[in-house]
């Protein structure tokens, strides 16, 4: 069932006598939108990732993902890194069938996971190990995984960053496409602006030091967004300078002045 994610005022410190890593994060997704996170290395983007996943507890503020305080993680809420942390020893049906198998599903479980390996394009290599595929394979084995629940929320953290520029595009559609689909609610952590305009309705620029979001720029083109198309260089432009105010001094975070009523609707 699609699900919205309301983040109100959240802190976090790993160390109270350091400075936090992150301050005062407000935002929300409405069901079915996505949000691209993008800002420099350590501003606390995969951190904040983390949080809505459920894996860490903040420090002060709080996630909501629909009615439901995230406290810690659910089969629901799923998330995609870098890696795709397949395990060797499993075959790629049974890796994607794993989430089914914790939850309890029996027989029914194996086809539900060659149904997904048949919509991401790898049903030919559901006997075969991870070691034998390629790494946009093994990302597509991930993914299938990550929607093989049916999450509400799916999060992305910047699974698509080792990947050769074509097999970086055509999985970017494919998660575009089931997440239309299905109406599941996104939100990814990318350093790629490009990755940021074509994947997000709205992409929040961070501040570092502490991290938190300076800037939040709606998207104005319509999927499926591509460089080139009209209206992207400018969108590019536009992130760029926020992106360059974030970097040389960090000020009052700044959101789009239809920020609160438009993406608290549905929650």
């Amino acid at each position: 069932m699609p699900a919205g994610i309301r983040i109100d005022h959240l802190n976090h410190w790993f160390n109270r006598n350091d400075p936090p890593v992150l301050q005062d994060i407000s935002v929300a997704v409405p069901p079915g939108q996505s949000l691209a996170l993008v800002g420099e290395s350590g501003c606390g983007k995969s951190t904040l990732l983390n949080m809505i996943a459920g894996m860490i507890r903040p420090t002060a503020g709080s996630i909501h993902i629909g009615q439901t305080r995230v406290l810690g993680p659910r089969p629901e809420w799923n998330i995609m890194f870098q890696h795709a942390a397949l395990y060797p020893w499993l075959n790629v049906v049974d890796n994607v069938a794993l989430g089914l198998e914790f939850a309890g599903i029996g027989k029914a479980r194996r086809i539900t996971a060659m149904d997904m390996l048949d919509r991401v394009g790898l049903r030919d290599k559901a006997r075969s190990r991870p070691r034998d595929l390629s790494g946009g394979q093994q990302q597509r084995v991930a993914l299938a995984r990550s929607l093989v629940m049916s999450p509400s929320v799916l999060l992305l953290d910047e699974p698509f960053s080792a990947l050769d520029t074509f097999t970086r595009t055509d999985l970017q559609d494919e998660v575009l496409g089931i997440v239309a689909e299905q109406g599941i609610s996104l939100v990814q952590v990318t350093h790629d602006l490009d990755e940021a305009i074509i994947m997000g309705d709205r992409i929040g620029v961070m501040e570092r030091s502490p991290g938190r979001i300076h800037a939040l720029v709606d998207n104005r083109m319509t999927r499926p967004r591509r460089p080139g198309m009209p209206g992207f260089a400018d969108m590019r432009d536009e992130l760029l300078a926020a992106f360059g105010r974030a970097r040389r001094s960090p000020s009052t975070p700044v959101t789009s002045t239809e920020a609160a009523p438009s993406m608290a609707v549905g929650l």
